[in-house]
Formats: structure tokens, C-alpha cells, sequence
């Protein structure tokens, strides 16, 4: 495995780029700075290799003005609703760092810490294990939490990752990786042209602000419906929104908790790529980079327009610790916080 410098923080922090390869060429870069996934490189149909997923090209991008490009987003990825919950009698009150609500964990998220590294060998795939230690009280979250995260690129041309967490304080716990894919190459365009399907009949309903009102509803008869695949760019005038995309969580169907199945395929038909994402978590949300304004320039020098990636964000359920019907996000003591996500990526003819 390679390591190269990335970089240093503010405070003089430095940051390494660790890149990991398989037997077929794939190319994964991943940073210990946020845990962010910096590149990915794949083949098309004609066997032409592009880099993915959208990023900067060192760190003073992921510094500075970062929509979250391939970061770790945690303690709490999504949203809560007024940054405030309760838990064991007690009211916890986090930083309102979107609007009125908490987003990804806050003003320093696990997005903006410098996480340990070691090279983890295997006999068919390379990987790195990131572990980082969050205080009891960072960002207000109650509880010393120990994360652990294994990056693992396959000769199977799987980018899989592992993700544990322990506490010593009942302490909610959400995590997920935050890539915007392209599969067109990064730079290359909007998404708009790319078919999703998605196993999922429902979605978490929100309201103006994106927080979950509660209602659990149908895809079928709506815009939210990629049980068979579609375009993007299809329906997504229909979905509204300000700015206007997708940026809805929904509800996968599983055979039971915690299983590992097939939650979304995505694909580009003009260069052949394809990505099936795996889970175990209970809900993924799809997000078409809306926010996106132009104003951010990407490391191959374009800078990004509305829809110039997509996001699917394997997590549990926005909001969870005020919805009590949601799946639980709550980690006690004692126990193992454990999820698995797996992008892989293939070629149609």
C-alpha cells in the first residue's frame, strides 16, 4: 500500500493519502483526514479508467468550505431536529449547524478529525483500518465513543467498509460515508443521465426543513419510485425542493434487521459502468448534490454545478432520537455498534 502526504490542518496536523489497488487495475484513495475517500478509479466498457467521485486534490479542499466530498459524517449523519433530544430523563441540546437543526454531526463532525491509521493485509484485497476516539461531550454527544472503520478494496471490485463503535455512555450513533459518485468520471457533467433502482417501497416523509415529520409513506404513484429503474434527471423536476433535487431517506426492504442486502444499483449507460451498493443499515438516503452552486472548484480543475454527483448515504433514519417508531440509533455500554457497506463495481456490455 502506498502512503503519501496530504497535507496539514490548520493547527499543523498532518494528513496522509493511503491508495489501495487490486489485481484488475481499480484504484481507491483514502485519507485519514475525515476518513474521506479522495478518488476512485474504474474501468469503462471500453477499459478506460476515470476517477468516480467528486473531491479536491489535497487538503486544503476538504478544509475549507467541504459539502461533506467523501468524508466519514458522524457522531450523527442526517439530521436532527432543533439539534435537541432526550435521553435516560435528559435533554441534550447539540449545535444548530443547518438552519435550526444539527447536520453530520456538527461544527467538527468526525469529517473535520485526523483518525489513526494502520494497513490491514489480506491475500485478495488491500485495506486501511482508520480508528478515531471522540471525548465524552464533543459536540455536546454524551459518551466517550471508539470508532473503528476498515476500508477494503477486493479483487472482486468491491470497495467494502467496516464500521464499529463501543461507549461507555448511552450515546446515538449514525454513521456514513458521504461520496458523490459520478460514474460518467468526476468533472464530467451532471448526473441526471445515470438509471438508479432502489429496493425500497417507502421513504421517511419531511417536511420544508428535511426533518422527518413521522410518516412513513409509498414510493408508488411519486417521483421517490426507483423500484424499477429510472433516470435521475427523469422526475426530478416533479420533486421540488429548494434548491430542487433529491435528498430523501428511504426505508429498505430487508428480511430482517441488520442483514446484508442489495439496497441500490446505479449505472451510466453510455460508458457501461455499473455500482450495486450493499447494506446492513436499515435506510439509505439519495441525495443529488443540490447544493451545489459552482462555486466549488474540484481537483481536475471544473468547478461543481447543481447534480454534479449523487450521493447514497447508507445510514439508519434522519432524526431517529425523536421519532420513536424509527429503528433505534442509540448505542448503550456493553454493546457493539457494527455496520457494512459495500460498493460494487462492474461493466455491461
Amino acid at each position: 500500500m502506498e502512503t503519501t502526504n496530504f497535507g496539514k490542518t490548520k493547527v499543523g496536523a498532518e494528513a496522509s493519502l493511503f491508495t489501495l489497488k487490486n489485481k484488475n487495475g481499480l484504484i481507491a484513495r483514502i485519507t485519514n483526514y475525515g476518513a474521506a475517500i479522495t478518488q476512485m478509479h474504474v474501468p469503462d466498457r471500453s477499459g478506460t479508467f476515470d476517477d468516480i467521485t467528486l473531491g479536491f486534490s489535497d487538503l486544503d479542499g476538504y478544509l475549507d468550505n467541504n459539502p461533506f466530498f467523501g468524508v466519514v459524517a458522524g457522531r450523527y449523519a442526517n439530521r436532527i431536529a432543533k439539534g435537541s433530544f432526550q435521553l435516560s430523563e435528559k435533554r441534550f441540546q447539540l449545535a444548530q449547524n443547518n438552519g435550526d437543526h444539527h447536520l453530520h454531526g456538527g461544527n467538527e463532525g468526525f469529517n473535520t478529525k485526523i483518525w489513526a491509521a494502520s494497513e490491514l493485509k489480506q491475500s485478495s484485497a488491500e485495506g486501511i483500518r482508520l480508528t478515531y476516539q471522540s471525548p465524552d461531550g464533543e459536540e455536546s454527544y454524551p459518551g466517550a465513543l471508539n470508532v473503528r472503520m476498515d476500508y477494503i478494496l477486493t479483487d472482486a471490485n468491491e470497495l467494502r467498509i467496516d464500521y464499529q463503535a463501543t461507549t461507555d455512555k448511552a450515546t446515538p450513533v449514525n454513521l456514513t460515508n458521504h461520496a458523490y459518485w459520478n460514474l460518467k468520471g468526476e468533472g464530467r457533467g451532471d448526473i441526471q443521465d445515470h438509471e438508479l433502482s432502489l429496493a425500497a417501497n417507502l421513504y421517511t416523509a419531511v417536511d420544508s426543513t428535511l426533518i422527518p415529520t413521522g410518516e412513513i409513506l409509498p414510493v408508488k404513484g411519486t417521483p421517490l419510485d426507483f423500484t424499477s429503474p429510472n433516470t435521475i434527471g427523469s422526475r426530478i423536476q416533479e420533486v421540488g425542493g429548494d434548491p430542487q433535487g433529491y435528498d430523501h431517506n428511504f426505508v429498505l426492504e430487508k428480511p430482517e434487521a441488520g442483514a446484508l442486502t442489495r439496497a441500490a444499483v446505479l449505472k451510466h449507460p453510455e460508458t457501461g459502468r455499473k455500482m450495486e451498493v450493499f447494506t446492513t443499515e436499515p435506510g439509505i438516503q439519495l441525495y443529488t448534490a443540490n447544493f451545489l452552486d459552482g462555486t466549488i472548484e474540484g481537483k481536475s480543475g471544473t468547478r461543481y454545478q447543481p447534480h454534479a454527483g449523487i450521493c447514497l448515504e447508507c445510514q439508519h433514519f434522519p432524526d431517529s432520537p425523536n421519532q420513536a417508531h424509527f429503528p433505534s440509533t442509540i448505542l448503550y455500554p456493553g454493546m457493539v455498534y457494527r455496520q457494512t457497506t459495500i460498493h460494487r463495481f462492474s461493466i455491461e456490455p
